[in-house]
């Protein structure tokens, strides 16, 4: 370890964390706990506009990108489906609702389509997270290049700056954008989602680093114009995945593991909660790739000074999404074809003890919550976090065998549990999904709700699942109480309480005696000098007695 910090390759949120959990036993990390969150603790349920609204053409919306790509033959979404209906909740706001107060929720996460409130380019107490942008960007804009146009900075801020103005008097906790690592890589490298680009090398990272600076400057608007009236938070959702090193005693899978974290979480996490610039990890390995490509300089921009002064503190929260846990390898890729992916110089593989998902690559590894928690408290200074999604898929057919997910969703919350007890973690809120919805990659064929939605039927119906149930009770009891029947009972006897130690004869008593049954049918072979005689005493204790927990003792004291 040491060695590695001298060299600047491992920082010391990675090591500290690695240290505290890979001596943990299985069995140990598989330890229940039980407990509280804090009194104002967020439970909530989270959506977006194009997996549930549908409406697509309703009401003067204008098309998205996700309406282009999905309603056109050879999306590549499977059975051909779009979100142009999905749970219709564009028409069934009150069934939503009654959703929400049936299930007692503090808080209910949800986006807002931009194409429909820019066409062309509070209820029961419930707090609303709004995220202004979740991967729905007009087409309109698209057609003039989308995120690798810098133009885009400033139409995202004239876009958050009518959402403020219009909304934040009702609304107090703003995420600008969801997941923008996802959107950078399957958007414009890897080609899955729209506008479906497929750029590897380049795009990506051009694109984030529009979406870095709209989002910082997205924040400054708030801060300048409507904080002090409107007393909100603003801050943006990070997809985060926790890595392991394959084998913690080889320096360059440590090396590797960490770099993963920097090139997924850190590469939006780190300007924006420490220097206003990327990672050092990501810069040195994209540049070293730069230069044996040719290039004169990095395929990863730079920020400039007055950049990094505006990118740097933009975050009033962490807001995080995490669903998985994976183990990491040193490798090193090929300098070309240039990617992304190839930039990592790593590869991750599945932890195979691990519960498995219908989506592949995506076990359900539920430790992986608690470490990741501890990272982001380490590596970013001990932020408020906010978990905005956590899930697990179930296929459409198994809508009702819940045994499993429900086990799942208990170990997830548990382990957040876990870093806000025992690790001292700022954990404030989390959120799972309300329904089943589109799922950009896998269409309807997965659900993630608490609430089962028939797709099949036009009037979308809404029916709870056992999660729901379960959700309820967890958000009721504030996470998870020890039971009744576990507490520890401590108290005393009445003084005239007879405390008193018990013999029978047979089983003491010098073997002078006629035969019994216990000669019959218990062949004892005990010679009259191997028994001396016993002495008989009845003890009374004195004092109080004390009650222990758990156990009942009973006491055989005997003098042979």
């Amino acid at each position: 370890w040491e060695e590695l910090m001298k060299l600047g390759f491992v920082p010391s949120a990675s090591k500290s964390v690695w240290e505290k959990f890979t001596p943990q036993k299985r069995l140990d990390r598989q330890m229940y706990h039980y407990g509280n969150f804090s009194q104002n603790f967020l439970w909530g349920v989270s959506s977006s506009a194009y997996q549930i609204e549908g409406g697509y053409n309703q009401d003067g919306k204008g098309q998205s990108v996700w309406d282009v790509v999905s309603n056109n033959p050879g999306s590549g979404i499977p059975e051909d489906v779009n979100g142009n209906v999905a749970c219709d909740s564009y028409n069934r706001l009150d069934e939503d609702l009654y959703m929400l107060q049936a299930l007692k929720v503090k808080s209910y996460r949800f986006s807002l389509s931009w194409s429909r409130i820019f066409p062309n380019g509070r209820h029961e107490k419930i707090t609303p997270m709004v995220t202004i942008y979740h991967w729905d960007l007009p087409q309109d804009l698209q057609d003039i290049g989308g995120w690798q146009n810098v133009e885009m900075i400033n139409i995202f801020n004239d876009y958050c700056d009518f959402c403020f103005a219009t909304f934040g008097d009702r609304v107090k906790f703003w995420m600008t954008m969801n997941d923008p690592q996802g959107l950078a890589w399957l958007g414009y490298g890897t080609g899955q989602i729209p506008p479906k680009i497929t750029e590897p090398g380049t795009a990506p990272y051009q694109v984030a680093h529009n979406l870095i600076k709209a989002h910082a400057t997205a924040y400054h608007t708030y801060d300048n114009k409507y904080r002090a009236s409107q007393g909100g938070m603003v801050s943006i959702a990070l997809n985060a995945e926790w890595v392991e090193p394959k084998d913690i005693n080889v320096p360059r899978d440590l090396v590797a593991a960490d770099r993963a974290m920097q090139f997924n979480l850190g590469w939006f996490a780190h300007p924006i909660f420490k220097n206003g610039d990327y990672p050092e990890a990501m810069k040195a390995q994209v540049l070293v790739k730069s230069e044996l490509q040719g290039l004169s300089q990095s395929r990863l921009p730079s920020f400039t000074e007055e950049e990094k002064n505006l990118i740097k503190g933009t975050a009033d929260m962490f807001c995080v999404n995490h669903y998985t846990t994976r183990l990491v390898t040193h490798v090193t890729a090929a300098f070309s074809p240039a990617s992304y992916l190839s930039d990592w110089d790593y590869v991750e593989e599945e932890i195979l003890d691990q519960p498995t998902t219908p989506i592949g690559f995506t076990r359900a590894v539920s430790f992986g919550m608690r470490r990741l928690l501890n990272w982001i408290k380490e590596e970013y200074g001990d932020p408020d976090i906010y978990i905005t999604e956590n899930s697990v898929a179930t296929p459409r057919e198994w809508a009702f065998d819940e045994i499993d997910r429900v086990f799942l969703h208990k170990t997830y919350i548990d382990e957040a549990l876990k870093a806000y007890e025992l690790d001292g973690v700022k954990v404030k809120g989390y959120a799972t999904y309300l329904m089943d919805s589109f799922q950009y990659l896998y269409g309807y064929l997965f659900g993630f709700g608490l609430h089962h939605i028939d797709f099949n039927n036009p009037n979308r119906p809404r029916t709870p699942k056992f999660s729901a149930h379960f959700y309820y009770n967890v958000m009721r009891d504030n996470g998870f109480p020890l039971p009744e029947d576990e507490k520890m009972l401590y108290g005393e006897f009445k003084k005239d309480f007879i405390w008193s130690s018990a013999t029978a004869s047979y089983q003491v008593k010098k073997l002078t005696i006629g035969e019994n049954i216990f000669f019959t049918y218990c062949q004892l072979n005990l010679s009259s000098d191997k028994v001396k005689s016993p002495k008989i005493a009845v003890f009374y204790l004195t004092g109080f007695g004390k009650v222990f927990p758990h156990c009942s003792f009973f006491f055989r004291i005997s003098s042979l």
